[in-house]
């Protein structure tokens, strides 16, 4: 059961790596970087117990609060290059 939720991951990242490469705006772009990064977290928390290695779980914690904090970075690093954008076309 938790080696078909395994595959089933991958396969949802695969996905996510799609939508990374083809998204249509940036914003489509980061969602999916984002939705890999958590389904990457969820991974590791199966592999976990499929493993019976209970260190895994607290990489899985830190890989989601470095996921989280990259992700917010990037769109406000985004956000003041577009109201710099903004203010020089005026």
């Amino acid at each position: 059961m938790f080696a078909l939720a395994a595959l089933t991951l991958l396969a949802v990242m695969g996905l996510a790596l799609i939508r990374a490469f083809l998204g249509p705006t940036l914003y489509d772009r980061i969602l999916a970087v984002n939705i890999f990064g958590t389904k990457t977290v969820l991974l590791i928390a199966v592999m976990d117990f499929l493993g019976g290695r209970p260190d895994f779980l607290d990489i899985a914690i830190v890989y989601a609060l470095i996921n989280f904090i990259s992700i917010i970075g990037v769109l406000r690093f985004f956000e003041y290059a577009e109201k710099k954008t903004a203010e020089q076309a005026e």
